[in-house]
This record gives structure tokens, C-alpha cells and sequence, in this order.
């Protein structure tokens, strides 16, 4: 493979922390760079995703979709040969799963009123 394919990425976490870089071919997709972000997620850190399809890439102001490969996510311009590009990560967890965290959060919370007029 040509040194040319090849692309250095660095994720960015939420606390300013990084994963990487790694090396990337410029025909592998987004969702293989999510599958990494989630296998080599830091321990310790109070959001963690539980799947791909929880976590988020930004870069250059762009949410990255999955189908899409890192070649053609690349800026043209502004980047320096042999450069790090950083890509912002973003963990939202899936709407059923906080669906059913309120209803087991709000559950314990009812509260009976019980008033005496004299």
C-alpha cells in the first residue's frame, strides 16, 4: 500500500483527552473507526459508549456519516503532509435506553399527600 493512502488519525474525547493516533488506510470507512474508538475506550471515564452507533466523529465541523470512508472525509486544503487530523468525539446514548431509565427513575418518586384541616 502506497505511503500516500495512508492517514493519521487522532480522536478527541470530551475531557480534552486523546485516543490514538492511529493509521488508517484512506478507503476505511467511518464506522470501522468508530468499532476502534469503542474497543480502545479508556477505563475510567464516566461516559463510555456501548456501541458504535452511540458514538459521534466530527471533523472539521462535520458530523461524519458511517457509509462515508476516511478518503473522502479528508479537507484538501489547510492540511500538512504527514499531519495529525484530529476528529472530535461525541458519545450520545440511544433514546430507548434513556426512555427506560425514566421510567424506572420516576417510579420510586411518587409521593402521597395527606393534608388535615381543623
Amino acid at each position: 500500500m502506497p505511503e500516500e493512502d495512508l492517514v493519521d488519525i487522532k480522536f478527541r474525547l470530551y475531557d480534552g483527552s486523546d485516543i490514538g493516533p492511529f493509521r488508517y488506510s484512506s478507503t476505511a470507512t467511518i464506522d470501522m473507526l468508530k468499532q476502534r474508538i469503542v474497543s480502545d475506550w479508556p477505563k475510567g471515564k464516566t461516559v463510555v459508549p456501548k456501541s458504535a452507533n452511540e458514538v459521534k466523529l466530527i471533523s472539521s465541523g462535520k458530523i461524519l456519516e458511517n457509509n462515508k470512508t476516511v478518503g473522502q472525509c479528508k479537507v484538501p486544503f489547510g492540511e500538512i503532509a504527514g499531519g495529525v487530523i484530529i476528529m472530535h468525539v461525541v458519545v450520545q446514548p440511544s433514546l430507548a435506553k434513556t426512555k427506560a431509565e425514566k421510567k424506572i427513575d420516576d417510579s420510586p418518586k411518587k409521593v402521597v399527600c395527606s393534608c388535615s384541616i381543623l
